[in-house]
């Protein structure tokens, strides 16, 4: 099986493999390790949003907590997919052209929601940064989904109308 996986692939098993790529490939993950580690990054990543909306009511920090639990959470969500298509992929699909804007969004938000939560200590205007969060992140995976920005825009328009 090994032969007809270097024959299909090009390689010849008389090269001598280069130090870079016998690290690479080494250091790959099988795909039951990579679904694994993406359930439980997301797992714990949805967790982390849900601990933060219960301590969104507790006492005077309660809405601070929220920001960053609630950010951490969408973060640690996000990374988990670097697991399905590698971290790699991941950032060229993120920067690619049709959805620059909206990865630009999500991690602006990101960084104000903590930044307003840590520097400013401004619990309102972190909860402002988490909705604005939610609206980038949800407008940004829909970006995968052909065509369903294009039936958002359009809903909306005729709810305007």
């Amino acid at each position: 099986m090994d032969k007809l996986k270097s024959v299909l692939s090009g390689k010849d098993q008389d090269e001598e493999q280069g130090i870079v790529t016998q690290i690479s490939e080494g250091s790959t993950l099988s795909w039951s390790t990579r679904l694994k580690a993406f359930c439980f990054c997301f797992v714990l990543g949805v967790c982390m949003s849900v601990l933060g909306s219960a301590l969104l009511f507790v006492g005077r920090n309660g809405l601070v907590l929220f920001a960053v639990f609630y950010t951490l959470g969408n973060m640690l969500s996000l990374a988990s997919t670097c697991f399905l298509m590698g971290p790699l992929k991941q950032v060229k699909k993120m920067f690619a052209q049709t959805r620059i804007i909206a990865t630009i969004l999500v991690l602006v938000c990101f960084v104000m929601t903590l930044v307003s939560a840590f520097a400013l200590k401004n619990a309102a205007l972190a909860l402002v940064f988490c909705i604005l969060q939610f609206l980038a992140l949800t407008w940004y995976s829909i970006s995968y989904i052909p065509f369903a920005r294009d039936a958002v825009k359009k809903c909306f328009g005729a709810c305007l109308e």
